[in-house]
């Protein structure tokens, strides 16, 4: 990862705009080349809109490091969480048509909706749903669609999310959950007839005038200016396979562009009234998408002075810099994505990336916003660089560190016979992962999730290492075994090694019991 400095004064940052401190273009542009020489982004587009006017919208660096092709405002982006808005969005339609009331049970529409707790199971509402408060632990069960190539489907979801244990008491904290958006799509379906995809393209997209976008990726008929995404593999960012399961379209399916976020933003911002003075959502629906439903704990010394922070209905909600701030952002595998919204003062700012570099997204929006707030630079690029380098040197350090580990236990002899641990081993909501013996090496795969595999090497006597074959997940995890007097091995459970890995390797929730 490269190391950039990004000096520049408060006079070349700032110019005095409809009494706005806004950004000049050329201070915009040198934002985010600087940004994506730091973070090692190959592309990233940035928009911003102010009181109905586009101001800057303009792409930067390729949209793919296989063809070398210019990002440009019209660069398609799966802008995955970022959908979660369009979802409420369309619960609230459907609230304002009468078909639903957000307190609704869940088991109203899908009977066979159940939960852990058989409480929780007959309270939970299509609130609940949305609000990330159903005491299941940060994205549990998304496995379960997560990475692509999984072989489940809806109703495996609806089936596995029962065998999922809580982590706190119900609607007691914020924890995020993808898989509760999914089965809202489901919702939506049934209330409807309209699959969610058709939903969101009828009765948005189109109606708003988002004619460039898709509602998941399947549905992209022109993919001539499309991004590839890219990770970091072994160290060296490269181009890798576009990653994201139809299964999780109403968690994060949406493809868009900064040209279409743009009129998302201003048509948000106009209240939900379109170009042609449509209005597709009462105030009273639009006003309740952005209250408050779930809080989240503010830090005191936080960096925008923040009284509150918590999550709306497909939004996260603060008074940043005294002002209200609307956000949201998204990540894929290879992809993140930031769309932020100051209603107050009519300003929206889009930023999407061909790279996982979250840090590389909140330092263009956090120095844009400061604009917007009348922040003095604070230099973003350079503090989230330095953080950035300082993390990734010790996740590496960590990471080598255990395969050391690893190594130096495989020359002593303490390491597990293969035998006791081969056969079929079975998880409540994933299914079957498999451990077979390979011109002497142990393989793990997971049955439901067919990319998910690799070779498993001993740890300790207990303990093993799988290493994805797919090194750009970046998310090998100890397997550890549980055994019998007899030393045969009864079952385990995963965890990743580092940190870093993605969330919805969701391993810590899994129990393997073995079945032959």
């Amino acid at each position: 990862m490269r190391k950039t400095q990004f000096y520049l004064s408060l006079a070349f940052l700032f110019t005095v705009v409809l009494s706005h401190a806004q950004m000049s273009e050329s201070a915009l542009d040198e934002l985010v080349e600087n940004t994506i020489k730091t973070f090692d982004v190959p592309g990233i587009s940035v928009g911003i809109i102010e009181d109905g006017k586009v101001q800057y919208a303009k792409g930067h660096g390729v949209r793919s490091l296989n063809n070398h092709k210019p990002m440009d405002e019209h660069t398609l982006v799966g802008i995955a969480s970022n959908s979660k808005g369009f979802t409420c969005f369309a619960l609230g339609m459907l609230v304002d048509e009468g078909k639903l009331n957000w307190n609704d049970k869940v088991r109203k529409y899908i009977p066979e909706f159940k939960l852990y707790d058989a409480y929780v199971t007959e309270e939970f509402t299509v609130k609940d749903l949305v609000t990330h408060r159903s005491g299941l632990t940060l994205g549990a069960g998304d496995l379960m669609f997560f990475p692509e190539g999984n072989k489940m489907t809806i109703d495996d979801i609806i089936k596995g999310v029962s065998h999922l244990e809580p982590r706190s008491s119900f609607r007691s904290e914020f924890m995020y959950n993808n898989n509760m958006f999914n089965i809202a799509g489901e919702v939506i379906h049934r209330i409807s007839g309209l699959t969610w995809g058709e939903f969101i393209d009828q009765k948005i997209l189109k109606p708003v005038g988002m004619t460039e976008s898709y509602p998941y990726y399947n549905a992209v008929t022109d993919k001539s200016n499309i991004i590839d995404a890219h990770a970091p593999v072994n160290g060296e960012v490269k181009a890798i396979a576009h990653d994201w399961s139809e299964l999780a379209n109403p968690a994060g399916g949406i493809v868009s562009n900064i040209h279409d976020m743009l009129i998302w933003a201003d048509f948000l911002m106009n209240g939900a009234v379109t170009k042609d003075g449509t209005r597709l959502l009462s105030e009273d629906e639009m006003h309740h998408l952005w209250t408050l439903h779930t809080p989240i704990p503010v830090r005191k010394n936080n960096d925008y002075n923040m009284h509150f922070y918590g999550y709306g209905l497909g939004w996260f909600l603060s008074d940043a810099g005294g002002t209200l701030e609307v956000t949201h952002s998204g990540g894929l595998i290879g992809t993140v994505t930031k769309f932020t919204l100051l209603p107050e003062k009519k300003v929206g700012i889009v930023v999407l990336t061909n790279q996982q570099s979250g840090a590389a997204f909140s330092a263009i929006n956090n120095t844009i916003k400061d604009s917007y707030l009348g922040f003095e630079s604070r230099d973003w690029v350079k503090r989230y660089g330095e953080r950035t380098k300082n993390y990734a040197q010790e996740v590496k350090e960590h990471k080598e560190k255990v395969y050391a580990e690893a190594k130096a236990f495989n020359k002593s002899k303490c390491v597990t016979d293969a035998h006791n641990i081969l056969g079929t081993y079975q998880d409540a909501w994933l299914g079957n992962a498999i451990i077979t013996n390979r011109k002497d090496k142990l393989y793990f795969t997971l049955e439901n999730q067919p990319q998910l595999k690799g070779e498993l090497i001993p740890y300790n006597s207990h303990t093993y290492i799988v290493m994805w074959e797919n090194r750009s997940f970046d998310a090998d995890a100890f397997v550890n075994f549980t055994f019998y007097n007899n030393g045969k091995a009864k079952g385990f459970t995963m965890e990743p090694i580092s940190d870093i890995t993605d969330f919805s390797f969701d391993f810590v929730d899994l129990n393997f019991s073995k079945v032959e």
